[in-house]
Parts: C-alpha cells; sequence; structure tokens
C-alpha cells in the first residue's frame, strides 16, 4: 500500500488498455457465449424472455443505488485520498462500511418487493409475458445486489491504484460459472413449468441458483488482489467531509440513473407487448452492440478515468482535453469500421450465431435486422459515455443528468411510436433503432457542453477523424455489398450459408474500410493497428 510521500509508478495508457482489452474481449466473448448457450438450450420464447427481464432487475436496482456513482465518482475520489498521510486507507474503509451496509439492507428490500419490480417491467396486459415466472426467477437473482456492489467498490479501489487485470478477469470467472449452470441446467429432466409456476421446479432452480452464484464468485475473487496492494478492510463507521462530497455527488447520479430507467421501463413494456421473444432478441442484439464496445471502449475509459481525475484535481485543463481528444480520435478509428461490419453484416451474423437447437431462422433474421439497424450508434455510445466520464472528473455530476433528461425526452416518444406504427414482429427492430438516435443527441448535447465548459476541444481534429472513418466505413459497406450481391444472390436460410456469408463480408468490408484510411492517411491509424497487433501477439 502506497503512503503519504510514496508514489505508485503509473502504467502508461497503452500498456493499461492493451492488457485490459485482452481481458475483456474473453470476457465478452465468454458472456456472449452463456447467452448464446442459453438461446440455444431454452429457446427464444417466453421463459428467456422471463428470464432476461429478471437477470436485469439486480443490474438496473444495483445501479440506482450505487453503481453509476461508482463508475463515476468514487474513482475520481478514490484519486484524491491518495494524498492523505495514510494514502487512502481510512476513507476506502468508510466507503466500504458505507456502501455495504446500504447494499445489504436495500438487498433484502429488492428481494421483498420481487413482485412489484417485474409488474414495472412487463406490461402482461396481452399475455405474451409470464409475470409469475420472472417474479420466480427474481426471488433468486436479486440476492446479486450486494455482490455486485462488493465487486463494484473493491474494483474501484483497485483501479484508484492503477490495477486493472484482477477486475477485467473477474468476469470470465463468472461466466465459466453460468456455463457450468447451463449444462447442468440441460442434464436436469423436464421442462420450467408455466401454468402453474413452482419455486421448487428443479429447472427453475437450478438457473436461478447457477448464474447468482457467478456473480458471487466474481466478488470473491478480488479478494487476493486487494491483498496484494496492501489494502486491510476494517470496519469504519462514520462520516468525513469527502463522504458527504460524495453524497452530494451521488444524488446527482442518482437522478441521472432514475432518468435512464424511464427509458428502460418504457422499452422492457414495448417489447413484452409486441411480440414473444422480442426481449431476448432485444437483449442478444444489444449484448452484440456492445461487444467491440466492451472490448475497445470499456478499456480505453477504465484505464483513462484515473488519468482524467489527476488532471482535474491539477486543473491541468490542457490535459484534461489531450485525453479527451485522444480517447475521441482513437474511438472512431476503432470503432466506425466495426459499425460498418455490423451493418452488413448483421443478418448474417445473426442467423451464423443464433441460428441453432430450439431458435428459428425468423428469430435469428430478426436479430440480425436490429443489429445491423443500429450499428451506426456504436461510436455516439462510446463517445458519450467517454464525455460522462470527463464531466465526472471534474466532479461535476449535474449535467450528465441533464443530458440524460434530453436523450430520455428524445427516446420516449420515438418509443411509443415504435409500439404503435411498427408491425409487431419488427418492434425490436425499430427499439434498437431509437437507441442509437438518442446516443446521436447524446453525443453531440456533450461535445457542446464541454466546448462551453472547457474550450477549444481540437473538434477539427476529432471531426476530420470521424469524417475520414465513416468515409472508409461505406466504402467498405458498399463494397461488401457489392459482393453479395454477386456471389450471394439467394437469401441465408442455413447457418453454414450465414457462416461463408459472414466470413466474405467481413473480409471485404474490414480490407477497404482499412486500406481507405491508410489511403486517407488517418494518423490515428498507427496507434490503433499498434495496439491491435499486441492484443494478437499477447492472445
Amino acid at each position: 500500500m502506497e503512503q503519504g510521500g510514496q508514489k505508485r509508478a503509473v502504467p502508461s495508457l497503452a500498456r493499461a488498455t492493451g492488457s485490459m482489452a485482452i481481458a475483456t474481449m474473453v470476457s465478452r466473448i465468454t458472456g456472449f457465449g452463456w447467452k448464446l448457450m442459453l438461446g440455444w438450450i431454452v429457446g427464444i420464447n417466453v421463459v428467456q424472455d422471463s428470464f432476461t427481464i429478471a437477470n436485469t432487475l439486480p443490474n438496473i436496482i444495483f445501479e440506482l443505488l450505487l453503481g453509476g456513482v461508482l463508475a463515476s465518482v468514487v474513482v475520481p475520489l478514490l484519486v484524491r485520498s491518495h494524498d492523505d498521510p495514510d494514502g487512502g486507507q481510512s476513507y476506502m474503509n468508510r466507503l466500504l462500511t458505507v456502501g455495504l451496509t446500504g447494499l445489504a439492507v436495500a438487498t433484502v428490500i429488492a428481494v421483498a418487493l420481487a413482485p412489484v419490480f417485474t409488474s414495472i417491467y412487463i406490461d402482461d396486459s396481452t399475455g405474451k409475458a409470464n409475470p409469475e415466472l420472472a417474479t420466480a426467477f427474481a426471488y433468486l437473482l436479486l440476492p446479486e445486489i450486494l455482490f455486485y456492489g462488493l465487486f463494484a467498490l473493491l474494483s474501484a479501489i483497485l483501479q484508484a491504484k492503477h490495477v486493472f487485470g484482477p477486475t477485467a478477469w473477474a468476469p470470465v470467472v463468472n461466466n465459466l460459472v453460468v456455463m457450468v449452470t447451463l449444462v447442468v441446467y440441460a442434464i436436469v429432466p423436464g421442462k420450467i413449468s408455466l401454468d402453474p409456476v413452482t419455486m421448487g421446479d428443479a429447472k427453475l432452480l437450478v438457473l436461478g441458483i447457477g448464474v447468482t452464484l457467478g456473480i458471487v464468485v466474481q466478488a470473491v475473487i478480488l479478494f487476493p488482489a486487494l491483498k496484494r496492494i496492501g489494502f486491510r478492510f476494517k470496519w469504519t463507521w462514520g462520516l468525513d467531509d469527502r463522504l458527504r462530497e460524495f453524497g452530494g455527488l451521488a444524488l446527482w447520479i442518482l437522478g441521472y440513473v432514475l432518468i435512464s430507467q424511464v427509458g428502460m421501463v418504457i422499452t422492457q413494456r414495448v417489447l413484452t407487448a409486441a411480440d414473444p421473444g422480442g426481449v431476448t432478441i432485444y437483449s442478444n442484439a444489444w449484448l452484440l452492440f456492445q461487444l467491440p464496445y466492451g472490448v475497445i471502449g470499456v478499456s480505453l475509459l477504465t484505464a483513462i478515468l484515473p488519468r482524467m481525475s489527476r488532471a482535474a484535481a491539477d486543473n491541468d485543463i490542457p490535459k484534461l482535453v489531450d485525453d479527451l481528444s485522444t480517447g475521441s480520435r482513437l474511438s472512431a478509428v476503432m470503432l466506425v469500421p466495426i459499425s460498418a461490419l455490423l451493418t452488413i453484416c448483421g443478418v448474417a451474423l445473426g442467423i451464423a450465431l443464433f441460428f441453432a437447437g430450439e431458435v428459428e431462422l425468423a428469430e435469428a433474421q430478426r436479430l440480425g435486422t436490429a443489429l445491423a439497424f443500429s450499428a451506426f450508434g456504436l461510436l455516439p455510445y462510446a463517445l458519450v459515455m467517454l464525455q460522462l466520464r470527463v464531466f465526472y472528473a471534474m466532479k461535476d455530476a449535474r449535467t450528465p443528468t441533464l443530458i440524460m433528461v434530453v436523450m430520455t425526452a428524445v427516446k420516449v416518444p420515438l418509443l411509443y411510436m415504435c409500439g404503435a406504427l411498427v408491425s409487431p414482429a419488427q418492434v425490436v427492430v425499430g427499439v434498437m433503432l431509437v437507441n442509437s438516435l438518442t446516443f446521436v443527441v447524446g453525443a453531440v448535447l456533450g461535445q457542446m457542453w464541454l466546448w462551453v465548459r472547457l474550450g477549444n476541444l481540437h473538434s477539427k481534429k476529432v471531426v476530420a477523424v470521424i469524417a475520414k472513418s465513416v468515409a472508409a466505413g461505406v466504402a467498405g459497406i458498399l463494397a461488401a455489398w457489392l459482393v453479395t450481391r454477386l456471389l450471394f444472390p439467394a437469401p441465408i436460410t442455413s447457418m453454414g450459408r450465414a457462416w461463408l456469408v459472414l466470413i466474405v463480408q467481413g473480409l471485404v468490408a474490414g480490407g477497404i474500410a482499412v486500406g481507405v484510411l491508410i489511403m486517407l492517411k488517418v494518423p490515428e491509424l498507427k496507434p490503433a493497428t499498434t495496439r491491435i497487433r499486441r492484443l494478437v501477439r499477447r492472445g
């Protein structure tokens, strides 16, 4: 543990991002892997819709209680606490004491109110959802709240010390536990009963308890890493000035999360009212959408947040702006070509991954179509996340909440329009499209707000890189579309054909996009490709 006058070596942004990206890539792949297994074993139907809704409840409630605060405010405050004579030990103990106590109480209350939560997120007026089954799953899954919180608190302490590896690899272990759970679920005979729903159902218990166990393991596995940095937890009661400051910032974060959940609630209700399987298709399409961001964007944000927090603490505005500009340009170079790939390969990807087991062709096609129509929102989403971290690094939690108010005001009417005007089978496509449009609004608004606060943001450089990246992506899409029309004129009706189309489209679109970026001499391409090569060598 570093003490008052000692300094811990800070890893370079490239090294920290690269090492995390490997772990995050494995985490996202294994996480996606168990979602695929769930679809193949259970199918895209009311049972998986009910599980999916129940499985999102712990995340939602945790975000309302502490998640957004931890991700946004705690790391900057922990970074500042390292200047204390004890290196922040007392502050960290107080933070853990208050956080864990509050989470434990909230978890008990949430489990007791499980039926209320499921009724909020499910519109059962059409008979296309099963609130009883979702509630049964919720009783088993809501205890995850405490362990999500424990994981987030311990991760914040490690990240503030520039220790990123354990927190990046822990979700992989969680995913492996869930995979084993699904194998056991498949072996257990019978099917989950829908009428009546019983808590003693063997398959229900296996799935609910097994998934919760994964989150428990994910949290507990961080303790050895904390021991290595010299941290020793001791229950420490009472509040100091910084925890009171934390409370003031937390209120604005809570407002941010509450407003964002308005959009989530309406999304879930629109989907459950439209067509069975819509929630599951949306969940999997959203997971695919986030996969490249999770590998690239999350790794970059996690590594860059302590740097931005230190720059903000030192009132080093040029350094803060430079980190923002660098993050924005690297995100554009790496994510826009991927958006192009998802746009042209969406349908083939959906069929290649999901058309197996209990999943029908039409459902896999819908999933791929939803992903293709929303892929343009990948960069705006990454930019919004980066911009919010800049505000939080400056201890400004009010502005992100106001931005979320605008985004939700745009999103909600469009969601209702999807439910009213789009055919039930295609509502999920419309909902994914609305999500991406909302991120565009948020990215533009966030950039304008930061320009007012910080002045010159190197916007011309950022816009130039985005424009060149978009041109490269469009060229890749057109080339892949032309090749597909020539080589594969017939519709995709099998997983094997889907994989063949996917490989050809990916090679053509990716190759052309990168080639155009090279031809346009985009300077950010070199550090991006260097990091990718480093990942390949390490992998």
